[in-house]
């Protein structure tokens, strides 16, 4: 049964308004000069039988034939409802004792911020909070995003979405 009342959001952006270049990517090779910070997230109305939550951030318009994953958070515990910005840096120390992070499709640990081909569209970064059925995800420290993925989805109760966009001119 899907909750309709669960809900997610952040302060940072609208939702399916442009986000900002604090969550812009800072690699030259991607042609971004951001801050690659991750936004400060809250969520509310999980449904019953929520044991832990996990957090996916998606680009389903990078021209790589599958989309690009720029964060994956599991083993938040359930009684969080919110992630401070910045938590999702490399080291982790701003999120919750026990959530983990998996490499992102850049190859590194954390929040990986928006990098779209310079003059393309705006493309579309989907924020999504998953809950789930488990405290825990059975996730190996080195762990691929994929196997994380598939672990959140065998496990999801319900989910909500906000969406960012973003482009580089």
């Amino acid at each position: 049964m899907i909750n309709t009342d669960f809900r997610l959001w952040t302060e940072a952006f609208a939702d399916n308004g442009f986000m900002t270049k604090r969550q812009e990517f800072d690699v030259e090779a991607f042609g971004a000069s951001g801050e690659n910070v991750s936004p400060a997230l809250r969520w509310e109305n999980p449904p019953a039988g929520t044991k832990s939550f996990a957090l996916t951030v998606y680009d389903p318009d990078a021209p790589t034939g599958s989309g690009f994953w720029h964060w994956v958070v599991a083993n938040i515990p359930a009684d969080v409802r919110e992630l401070q910005e910045g938590a999702g840096s490399a080291d982790g120390r701003l999120l919750p004792a026990d959530a983990i992070q998996v490499r992102n499709d850049y190859g590194t640990v954390g929040f990986g911020g928006a990098a779209p081909p310079k003059g393309d569209k705006a493309h579309r970064y989907i924020f999504q909070i998953h809950a789930l059925g488990v405290e825990r995800l059975p996730l190996p420290e080195d762990a691929t995003n994929a196997v994380a993925r598939f672990m959140i989805h065998l496990n999801q109760i319900s989910s909500a979405v906000y969406t960012g966009l973003y482009a580089i001119d």
